[in-house]
């Protein structure tokens, strides 16, 4: 089994993710491209010592980008929303905002 950090790599802070925190119970993570739902679920219970309800992923498409004539593509990457159980304490990764 690979490690935690290896799993989720670092939390989505956008605006839609911290709607989502609020509205719906819902974490958002980057995660590693070949991690599965399992894994996902497992490092998020033992990182915040939460109960999970369920985890939904999506695997975005690296961008094209272009400097002057030399074109080339961003990696493809994978983020997960991570939904709680009803009743548990959402953690607080991001002191700063």
């Amino acid at each position: 089994m690979p490690t935690l950090y290896t799993v989720i790599r670092r939390p989505l802070i956008t605006e839609k993710g911290m709607t989502v925190k609020e509205v719906q119970n819902t974490l958002v993570f980057e995660v590693a491209l070949k991690a599965t739902k399992t894994e996902v679920k497992q490092a998020v219970e033992t990182l915040f010592k939460v109960k999970v309800h369920g985890v939904r992923t999506a695997t975005v498409e690296g961008k094209e980008r272009r400097r002057g004539k030399f074109a080339g593509y961003r990696p493809d990457w994978k983020k997960a929303y991570v939904r709680l159980k009803a009743g548990e304490k959402m953690p607080e990764y991001l002191d700063s905002l």
